[in-house]
C-alpha cells in the first residue's frame, strides 16, 4: 500500500475507540454536555475517550485531506469486555480492517492477503489518553464555540488552541448527549482547514454482532496471512538518542517492524514514536538503500492534508519523519537525531 494509502486508512480509523480499554472499565460513562468554557481540558478529553469506548454506532466516515477524498464504512461495539470494529473502505483500494482490541487484521481482497498485526495504543489524539494529562493544557487551550447539526445529530463545538507554532489547532464536534466525536478538523496557523474527518450519516446505539464481526475476522481461508513481527525495543537500546527540544513532544515508544517476506539490511525498520498527548510524531529509521531510496530526496518536505513528511540521509541510515504537524516541528525531530554507537 501506497504511503498515502496508509495514511488515509489511518484518518478513516481516527474516531474508533481506543485499545487501551481495560484500563479503566470501572469508570462510568460521562454523558454530561459541556456546559461552560471553564470545563478542565482533561475532563473534556476522558469525556470523548469514554465515549468511543462505550458506544454501539454504524457509519459513513468521509476524510478529506487536502485534494484527496475518501469514505468507510464502520461498525463499532463494545460488551464490556472487549472492543470490535469493521472499517470497510468505500474509496479507493477495496480492504476491509478488523479491529479486536489491540489485533488488527486487514483483508486486501484484489491480492488475496490479509495482514494480522498487533498494535499498541500510544494514546493518541483523537484515539485520545486512557488517562487525563494535565500536562495538555500547558499546550492547549480550550474554547467553546456553540452548537452545531453534524449528520443530524445536534453536537457541542470545541475549538483546541495550541499555544504555540509546533503543533496545529483542532476544532471538534460531539454528540451532545454521548460525546462520540462527530466531526473533526485540523487547522494551521491562519485557522485554515487542513485536514476535515466526519461523519455523514450515524446511527447510535444500533445494534452491532460481535460474533458476526468475529466471525469476519478469523476467516482467512483462500487468503496468504502475514504477519509483520513487532518488537518492543529503546531507541538508547538501538543506539539513537535525540538531542533536540521539542516542548511538551515525549518520548510513547519504540518498536522494529520484522516481516518475513523482507529480506536484507531494509529488512528492519525502527519506530520511534513521540507525543504532546494529542499530535504525534514517528520517526523511521532504517538502513540507507541507494535502489530504494535514489528517488527520495533529503530533505524534501511532503504533506497529506495535516500530515507531514521528512526525510533525511545519515551516514548509512535513512530516516523518515511523519506527524500531524508543522514541518518546521518535524525537521526539529529529524536534525536532533543522533547516532550513539
Amino acid at each position: 500500500m501506497s504511503r498515502r494509502g496508509v495514511l488515509l486508512l489511518a484518518l478513516s480509523l481516527a474516531c474508533i475507540a481506543s485499545p487501551g480499554w481495560a484500563q479503566s472499565l470501572s469508570s462510568p460513562p460521562v454523558t454530561q454536555a459541556i456546559k461552560a468554557e471553564d470545563t478542565p481540558i482533561s475532563r473534556w478529553l476522558m469525556r470523548l475517550h469514554d465515549a468511543a469506548r462505550q458506544q454501539t454506532y454504524v457509519g459513513t466516515f468521509v476524510v478529506t485531506a487536502g485534494d484527496t477524498m475518501s469514505s468507510s464504512r464502520i461498525w463499532h461495539v463494545c460488551d464490556g469486555q472487549q472492543q470490535m470494529e469493521r472499517v470497510e473502505a468505500l474509496t479507493g483500494v477495496a480492504r476491509t480492517t478488523f479491529r479486536r482490541n489491540n489485533q488488527v487484521v486487514t483483508f486486501l481482497p484484489e491480492r488475496r492477503l490479509v495482514i494480522s498485526e498487533t498494535r499498541e495504543s500510544f494514546g493518541l489524539f483523537p484515539n485520545l489518553l486512557n488517562r487525563a494529562d494535565s500536562s495538555i493544557a500547558r499546550f492547549y487551550g480550550l474554547k467553546v464555540l456553540g452548537r452545531e447539526r453534524v449528520a443530524g445529530l445536534v453536537s457541542d463545538v470545541v475549538q483546541l488552541v495550541p499555544v504555540d507554532t509546533l503543533r496545529f489547532g483542532y476544532r471538534v464536534w460531539t454528540e451532545r448527549e454521548t460525546g462520540v466525536v462527530l466531526k473533526l478538523q485540523t487547522l494551521d496557523a491562519t485557522q485554515g482547514v487542513l485536514e476535515q474527518a466526519a461523519f455523514s450519516e450515524l446511527q447510535l446505539g444500533e445494534p452491532v454482532s460481535m460474533a458476526r464481526l468475529a466471525a469476519l475476522m478469523d476467516n482467512t481461508e483462500g487468503f496468504k496471512v502475514l504477519k509483520p513481527e513487532l518488537v518492543k525495543t529503546t531507541a538508547a537500546q538501538e543506539g539513537w538518542l535525540f538531542n533536540g527540544q521539542v516542548a511538551g513532544f515525549q518520548s510513547m515508544a519504540c518498536q522494529k517492524r520484522v516481516s518475513a517476506a523482507q529480506s536484507g539490511a531494509s529488512a528492519n525498520t525502527l519506530q520511534w514514536v513521540f507525543s504532546d498527548g494529542l499530535a504525534s510524531v514517528s520517526l523511521f529509521i532504517e538502513n540507507f538503500d541507494a535502489a530504494r531510496h535514489r528517488d527520495m530526496v533529503p530533505h524534501e518536505s511532503l504533506a497529506i492534508g495535516a500530515t507531514h513528511m521528512l526525510t533525511r540521509r545519515l551516514g548509512s541510515w535513512w530516516i523518515t519523519a511523519v506527524g500531524e504537524v508543522p514541518s518546521t516541528t518535524l525537521a526539529i525531530f529529524v536534525q536532533g537525531l543522533e547516532r550513539n554507537k
